[in-house]
């Protein structure tokens, strides 16, 4: 029998605006998602999925429907009440790591704990655990300007852990890393799902997700919606070969007269870097010349 919801999202609506020029950027959308399952929300760019994931970490408040999390409704808490909650019960990564320059690995994982009874202090067995799951224990004073790309995200990781939140909420934690550290990524969060025993949310548009995520959710024009069928919008990735949706991924550009489309920030990049090396003598991955 499937465990209890740890977050329950029930007809939520989010409106930008009034009158006429109003957007229903969020329109009556409901999920839940339970301890050790991963729950990977896709579609197209301006779908509504980072609003959605903001409503989910109480950071954004829906206009009407509610938001249960660990038993309370937060939609209906005080803005001085929700980051009680956000600090006991919710660990955020983001797509741009979002880390402290002026503070080492330790201090930036450690930084959340402050807003807990043991404090810092409380939080230091857990953070060394961490550390050493990671692989980041050599790295323990290092600052941000020395990480690598896979090195930063694991900090960002670590920190959205050290307070054992029941819920992970991840907006593309992969769309700033190369494939390989991409891959990376997606397992250790597939391993945090199965032994931390979080319930894992992640807005992405990295199809390699989909091979860890319990539950996929598509989202369009703010609404639940029907995938498109396998083979009418796929290409692949001329950096790294990797499937990606010709429909969600917002990472394209145009080169001498042919459109390509990446899995991630870090492969455009290096197509931009260097295009002759991808495209030149050959036809993109899936599209005609």
């Amino acid at each position: 029998m499937r465990e209890s919801a740890v977050l329950q999202v029930e007809e939520v609506v989010k409106q930008f605006g009034s009158g006429p020029t109003s957007v229903r950027a969020v329109d009556g959308v409901s999920l839940r998602v339970s301890r050790g399952e991963i729950t990977l929300i896709m579609g197209p760019s301006g779908s509504g999925k980072t609003t959605l994931l903001s409503m989910m970490g109480g950071l954004l408040r829906p206009t009407s429907g509610r938001i249960v999390l660990a038993g309370r409704d937060i939609a209906k808490l005080s803005e001085r009440e929700l980051p009680a909650v956000r600090a006991h019960h919710v660990g955020f990564i983001f797509q741009a790591f979002n880390l402290l320059g002026a503070l080492s690995v330790e201090e930036n994982i450690l930084l959340p704990a402050q807003l807990l009874p043991g404090g810092v202090e409380g939080a230091r067995d857990r953070v060394n655990g961490l550390l050493d799951r990671l692989g980041l224990e050599a790295r323990r004073g290092a600052y941000p300007r020395t990480l690598s790309g896979g090195e930063k995200q694991r900090v960002a990781i670590a920190r959205a852990l050290v307070n054992e939140a029941p819920l992970l909420l991840a907006d593309e934690p992969t769309g700033n890393l190369d494939s390989e550290r991409g891959r990376e990524v997606t397992m250790l969060l597939h391993d945090i799902a199965r032994d931390e025993g979080c319930a894992v949310v992640i807005v992405a548009h990295d199809t390699r997700i989909e091979d860890v995520a319990d539950t996929l959710v598509w989202l369009e024009d703010g609404r639940l919606a029907d995938r498109p069928a396998a083979g009418m919008s796929w290409t692949r990735d001329p950096v790294c070969g990797m499937a990606v949706d010709v429909s969600s991924s917002e990472f394209m550009m145009s080169y001498r007269g042919t459109r390509y489309v990446f899995c991630s920030r870090r492969c455009l990049e290096r197509f931009e870097s260097n295009p002759s090396m991808y495209a030149v003598g050959r036809s993109p991955p899936g599209e005609a010349s």
